[in-house]
């Protein structure tokens, strides 16, 4: 074991401590444990106020008295605990979860070693898949079983990872003191309702413990050519795209987490995963975190994601409901299985339109040529540019998704309004960016949420005008590129949509002569 890359890395940032190839507690953390294992009667922890002390003991026991944490996590803890749980879920909580808890510390060690003996022997493709620092630029993928998550969650809720070097490595909070503290400082419903999800989270695994697995990958476009890897594009690469695009799903109600369909969800994270989850954050990123507590265990070994980076986490249940830029997203939408199949589009010294069109089939096994020839059937001597948008879009909705020939089978992506919150950015753009995205990493569908935002309201109606025209990713990109340039010089100031189809948005200018792109 001390021969480990994988567990050397993460060592320092766990609590345990490995001698002679073994992982263990200290022997005054394993029977403080072992007491709270025997229940409220043995271990006398039947509060906020005792609980804090026990947990106050097992980090001295850790030489972690140093490692300061949140000053009113103390007050928190007893606010929680003591007022805001009514008296049955308090019982409840000490008397069955809090001793079932300490039970699965006490096998932590021992869940942890069994990990790292599995990694050894299911490499996936020669890949390591033990728990480690996944480093910023350096891809690659972790497998952690839902038990072995719970003992982390376990150690975060009592404070007991180590603290003093994670900014150094750019890692975000792990451990829940904030959390606690922030509600007691300034109280809020929604602060107590994240904190409700994790202790939901705990009583369900108690009740029955899940068997899955998680994984979690950093997914790194190079930025210099390396083999077998698809390079961080650059504009040309966007501009000179024949990739059509795919199907795109309006949805005007609802939400991400929710949908049926097998997809991608996408969360408009921040940079340091998880985002504010553990602190005050009430927005997209911070309800899914605490709705799938399970993405918590990423915060302990992913380091900050840098612009051309993405991490893509599979497996993680959902315990609890509530009411309620373009490389990135291409990094996080391109799936490296069909690594080959983008190679062959796109070999290295490029590919031109007409080569795509009379040698290549289209990701869903359709010639483009075809493709394009499609909707240009009609005996009809009309063209697109002489009829009404409403009426090429009416058109295009008789046939859907169908005329592009996409696979329901095809895992699709479902998002919504990337950073169109907290972070103010253009709805419009952001939906076009992320279709962009999807489209050229070969996903067979967008389903876009856009939660009833008022600036959304005729995306429908444009992407199906859109896709109509039978454009390229080159072609939508490069109107962008043109509003964008128009916005700059101050020659429009209207949104994109408008721009693209002022005759659909009631303004008297001339509908811009868009030709179908053949």
């Amino acid at each position: 074991m001390e021969s480990r890359e994988d567990l050397n890395s993460i060592l320092p940032y766990l609590p345990l401590v490995m001698r002679s190839s073994t992982l263990f507690w200290p022997s005054q953390v394993v029977e403080a444990l072992k007491a709270m294992a025997r229940g409220p009667l043995h271990s006398r922890v039947d509060s906020g106020e005792l609980l804090f002390l026990a947990i106050s003991d097992l980090r001295h026991s850790l030489s972690l008295s140093n490692h300061h944490f949140a000053p009113s996590f103390p007050q928190g803890y007893a606010l929680f605990f003591d007022e805001l749980m009514s008296r049955e879920e308090s019982k409840k909580w000490f008397e069955e979860v809090v001793p079932a808890l300490a039970d699965l510390l006490l096998r932590f060690p021992s869940l942890l070693q069994t990990h790292y003996q599995t990694a050894d022997i299911a490499h996936i493709n020669g890949v390591n898949t033990g728990l480690r620092l996944l480093r910023s630029q350096e891809p690659g993928i972790v497998f952690l079983s839902q038990e072995l998550i719970g003992a982390l969650l376990g150690c975060s809720l009592f404070c007991l990872f180590p603290v003093t070097n994670r900014g150094v490595e750019h890692l975000p909070t792990i451990n829940f003191d904030q959390l606690f503290a922030s509600l007691y400082d300034n109280y809020n419903e929604k602060q107590e309702n994240k904190i409700r999800c994790i202790i939901h989270y705990f009583e369900r695994i108690f009740s029955h413990m899940p068997i899955g697995f998680v994984s979690f990958e950093r997914k790194v476009l190079a930025l210099e050519h390396l083999p077998q890897c698809i390079s961080y594009p650059k504009a040309e690469f966007w501009s000179n795209s024949v990739i059509p695009l795919c199907c795109f799903e309006v949805q005007n109600s609802g939400l991400i987490e929710d949908q049926s369909s097998e997809a991608l969800e996408v969360d408009f994270a921040n940079k340091f995963i998880g985002g504010g989850a553990l602190h005050r954050g009430c927005v997209q990123e911070e309800i899914r975190f605490m709705i799938n507590p399970e993405l918590i265990a990423g915060m302990l070994f992913l380091p900050s994601m840098a612009d051309n980076e993405a991490i893509e986490i599979i497996g993680a249940e959902r315990f609890s409901s509530y009411t309620g830029e373009i490389n990135k997203a291409f990094c996080g939408f391109f799936a490296p299985s069909k690594y080959q199949q983008y190679k062959r589009l796109f070999p290295e010294n490029g590919c031109s339109r007409a080569q795509l069109d009379q040698n290549i089939e289209d990701p869903i096994g359709r010639s483009r040529s075809n493709l394009l020839s499609h909707d240009n059937a009609s005996t009809s001597d009309e063209t697109t540019e002489e009829k009404s948008v409403n009426q090429v879009i009416s058109n295009y909705e008789e046939k859907g998704c169908e005329s592009l020939g996409h696979e329901d089978n095809n895992i699709g992506i479902v998002t919504g309004n990337w950073g169109c919150g907290a972070f103010g950015g253009d709805p419009e753009l952001k939906t076009i960016i992320q279709w962009l995205a999807a489209s050229q990493a070969l996903r067979p569908f967008i389903s876009y949420y856009t939660f009833g935002l008022d600036e959304l309201q005729n995306l429908d109606q444009v992407t199906r005008w859109i896709l109509s025209q039978k454009w390229t990713v080159g072609d939508l990109w490069n109107m962008l590129v043109e509003y964008s340039y128009q916005k700059y010089k101050g020659q429009t100031d209207v949104g994109f949509f408008t721009w693209l189809l002022p005759s659909l948005f009631g303004h008297d200018t001339e509908m811009l002569d868009l030709p179908n792109m053949p």
